[in-house]
């Protein structure tokens, strides 16, 4: 088990001299580490868009706010860190699961755009993507909240990462469930608390919103909910819905995050395991666990 991290520190420090129209040019290099994460599709995504997509630092950002962030970034020992996070944390995913693929890691870290405001205001500075065996993408924007739980934000895609990794759970675009996705993040967060503590959790899913019932009770009726083109609103919430063009259902930002966290933890509190161990477990076996706990009868995923 090894964890690759691309010095991604000195490609976005040449971008802060790159003329604009070399700009996608240099993105494209600054992802081409990540090219096999998308061997799926055919000849290959454009990585400049695909760094777009993952909200990441646009040709327009202030030259000297860009130099400043990456600079903010390696004082924290930001790469440092994420990489023995990570490290731990496969060794922790291994010793408690012997017969579970876990993968050597690729891993990139960007800056992502400070003039989206969804990216900083609604998910405060955090786009992060573990879900292909192998490969974990996170894009940031150096806050101190931010910077407080680097090792928080690498372990939960990593537990996402060996989740989906071969021997793992299948995750089909077409036929996966909401369930499925609610779980995964609920494991992933508290997988990070295990060994983070409250800098584990999600940072952009308000106290508010883990603690409301009326948030539980609306992600619970979206569980059987298939197909991912849906997914953004009830995960994510109703902003992301709207920014992804997907139909808003009625729930605050990282709903399902929060709900994921709930009905994972009740599972838990069952068991008597902990979220390492049960990195493959499948969704319907904890929701059949979690949800009569909760007072919320059965779901199936």
């Amino acid at each position: 088990m090894t964890v690759t991290m691309i010095d991604s520190a000195a490609s976005m420090r040449a971008l802060v001299d790159t003329a604009p129209d070399q700009w996608p040019a240099a993105v494209r290099r600054l992802w081409e580490p990540m090219g096999g994460m998308y061997s799926f599709v055919p000849g290959g995504p454009d990585l400049a868009v695909v760094h777009a997509q993952n909200f990441g630092v646009g040709v327009s950002a202030p030259r000297g706010q860009l130099r400043a962030a990456v600079e903010s970034l390696e004082q924290a020992d930001a790469w440092g860190r994420i990489e023995r996070a990570l490290a731990d944390g496969l060794g922790d995913l291994a010793a408690a699961n012997p017969h579970v693929t876990v993968p050597d890691l690729t891993v990139l870290l960007v800056l992502g755009d400070p003039a989206n405001t969804h990216f900083m205001d609604e998910i405060r500075g955090l786009s992060a993507f573990g879900g292909i065996s192998g490969f974990i993408a996170i894009t940031v924007w150096p806050t101190e909240e931010v910077l407080g739980r680097l090792e928080g934000i690498a372990l939960h895609e990593l537990h996402h990462n060996v989740r989906y990794s071969p021997g793992g759970v299948v995750w089909n675009p077409q036929t996966v469930t909401v369930g499925e996705h609610v779980v995964a993040e609920g494991l992933a967060d508290l997988f990070a608390v295990e060994s983070q503590g409250q800098r584990g959790l999600t940072h952009f899913v308000s106290e508010a919103t883990r603690n409301s019932d009326d948030v539980l009770r609306r992600v619970v009726e979206g569980l059987g909910v298939t197909g991912m083109q849906d997914f953004a609103a009830w995960v994510l919430g109703d902003s992301s819905a709207r920014l992804f063009g997907s139909t808003p259902v009625g729930l605050p930002t990282g709903a399902g995050y929060a709900a994921g966290a709930r009905i994972v933890q009740a599972y838990l509190d069952v068991t008597g395991q902990d979220a390492a161990a049960n990195v493959t477990t499948p969704a319907s076996e904890i929701l059949a666990v979690a949800l009569p706990q909760l007072g919320l009868g059965t779901q199936r995923s």
